[in-house]
């Protein structure tokens, strides 16, 4: 992430069948203008990853990207199955299949998806500086690492000359984790960039879902209480928002995350969706309105 940007879109919808209904409920059409809207509302960073859609989110954002021409990030994710272990060079191979379907040159930032678990926490980091110094991706980062893993992926890549730049992690009001668990904290330390995936909790944060009226399709039988603990924080979302010149509960939502030093990365499944969501950027939350909402969503 050269710019270092506040703010992107997280593109495992695009191309997902299974869990958020491509093809039924959205399409290409709507996934090109849900780009282009984004772009337009000053988005440069989109985030996908080799297995969302069976790579179609890849070749989706692909077709984006050149058909618009625009100058944008590009960061995808290399998904550790344990087979790839006993294979020297499936990580550069992973990115190669990964550029192909992009049909892109270079990314800007290639992810480690997840960690193996009771295996070091700088697995992969020689495969990811080789990536590097091959021109395949200008920064590399991991992904749902812990503090302590997060760490020695950091000096593993720092003895080979390369940075760590980003962690991405589950992070929202509804799910605070990575505050508890040091990974926040890490991240400051270590001048690592926190992205936070699911920054809108599956929908709950936007004000469109209460008991009445739950998330469609497996989405409702993920949500469980949560959906009831949504319902007491949009109020205060509302009401912030309207103090802001009528920002939504998503808008706060993501303007919060920010104010934590984290980049959301919300889907966006039509243009009216990225521009909602780019309405979190331009303006900024007081301390005294994140110390009330830090409050409220610890409960």
């Amino acid at each position: 992430m050269r710019s270092g940007p506040p703010l992107g879109i997280g593109t495992w919808a695009w191309g997902d069948r299974y869990f958020w209904g491509y093809g039924q409920e959205f399409g290409e059409p709507e996934v090109r203008a849900a780009f282009a809207a984004a772009v337009e509302a000053g988005i440069t960073l989109f985030d996908s990853a080799e297995i969302y859609g069976n790579g179609d989110s890849e070749r989706l954002l692909g077709r984006c990207v050149r058909a618009s021409g625009a100058t944008v990030e590009v960061a995808t994710k290399f998904f550790p199955f344990p087979w790839r272990l006993f294979r020297k060079g499936s990580l550069a191979r992973a990115l190669r299949s990964s550029l192909a379907r992009l049909g892109l040159e270079r990314v800007a930032l290639y992810q480690i998806h997840w960690p193996l678990p009771l295996l070091p926490g700088a697995l992969w980091a020689d495969e990811l500086a080789d990536c590097v110094r091959a021109g395949l991706a200008e920064g590399v980062g991991v992904s749902n690492y812990s503090a302590s893993q997060m760490s020695s992926m950091h000096a593993a890549l720092a003895r080979r000359g390369v940075k760590l730049l980003s962690n991405q992690v589950h992070y929202n009001l509804l799910h605070r984790r990575p505050e508890r668990d040091g990974v926040l904290q890490a991240c400051r330390d270590l001048d690592v960039r926190l992205i936070a995936y699911t920054p809108l909790a599956s929908g709950l944060l936007t004000g469109k879902y209460d008991v009445d009226r739950p998330p469609p399709g497996i989405r409702r039988r993920r949500v469980g209480r949560m959906l009831r603990r949504s319902m007491q924080i949009v109020p205060l979302l509302r009401e912030m928002g309207a103090a802001h010149g009528g920002r939504t509960p998503a808008q706060v939502s993501l303007n919060w995350l920010m104010c934590k030093g984290a980049v959301p990365i919300p889907g966006a499944k039509s243009a009216e969706q990225a521009r909602e969501n780019a309405g979190a950027l331009g303006w900024q939350l007081g301390p005294d309105e994140v110390e009330r909402l830090d409050r409220l969503s610890a409960t």
